[in-house]
């Protein structure tokens, strides 16, 4: 913006020039769109890290409804299947693992539930993590569906169906980036599942027997046992090495895992 300035009334007739830029005033122009474009971007900045956090806050409402609220019905002897040696409940052989730590010491494992809503707006925060720790921290995924949620174990069977042919986590992420498409709805998701399968170039026949593959859903089932022999019952619940966590901010959520790290 330029400054204009009063000039003393003359009886001589005005003779129009074109005007020339002083070069210093081109820097300052340059300098203060420079300031002005870091301060926007500034603003951006604070209002994703606001809006995280409002909605983080939001989610531990939630979280705590849910496990107050939420009760499991199915029943799976209670206890989990028997534990292999090298195993715990909380990491089986078969786990998806969504990346490894060569050093294996801090493992965060995550109960969760494709058609909950609690776990989808979590899901941006747990890629963000995976990629802050990549090689340093191992992210375990297990299903946990829900009985109240339509179709929640139908996504569970979709996604380990994609992981039959070695797409566990491309079908996982699939599943939170639409969960607004299908979730919340009494209505089968089945073909809409195998369009995501179809999508992602998968073998829809083989994807199809396995879809409906009884042992699909008992390897589904078997996640579920565990997750209740250790206590969970609502979604998302994760584990840091073995202990309970509650996050209610990404401060929170680093600062468990940086003392992980440091012990």
């Amino acid at each position: 913006m330029t400054q204009s300035e009063d000039r003393p009334q003359t009886d001589h007739p005005h003779t129009d020039h074109p005007e020339t830029e002083h070069p210093h005033t081109e820097q300052a122009q340059a300098r203060r769109s420079k300031v002005e474009a870091m301060r926007a971007a500034g603003l951006r900045e604070d209002a994703r890290k606001r809006n995280l956090k409002v909605t983080l806050a939001a989610i531990g409402v939630f979280v705590v409804v849910v496990a107050a609220f939420v009760v499991v019905s199915r029943t799976f002897g209670g206890s989990g299947a028997q534990v292999a040696a090298g195993e715990t409940q909380f990491v089986r052989a078969d786990s998806h693992r969504l990346q490894t730590a060569p050093d294996g010491k801090v493992t965060l494992v995550e109960f969760l539930d494709f058609e909950c809503e609690a776990c989808g707006a979590y899901y941006p925060l747990v890629e963000e993590l995976r990629k802050t720790y990549a090689g340093k921290v191992t992210f375990v995924a297990r299903y946990f569906p829900i009985p109240s949620h339509f179709n929640a174990e139908r996504a569970a069977r979709a996604v380990e169906a994609a992981a039959r042919q070695g797409r566990f986590e491309a079908m996982y992420q699939r599943m939170y980036e639409t969960q607004k498409q299908w979730a919340e709805k009494q209505v089968p998701a089945d073909d809409t599942f195998r369009g995501f399968a179809q999508s992602l170039g998968l073998d829809l026949a083989a994807w199809d027997k396995a879809y409906a593959d009884p042992a699909t859903l008992a390897r589904v089932n078997k996640d579920v046992a565990d997750g209740q022999a250790v206590g969970v019952q609502g979604t998302p619940t994760f584990f840091l090495n073995g202990k309970k966590i509650e996050p209610r901010s990404e401060a929170e959520f680093k600062g468990a895992i940086d003392a992980a790290l440091a012990g």
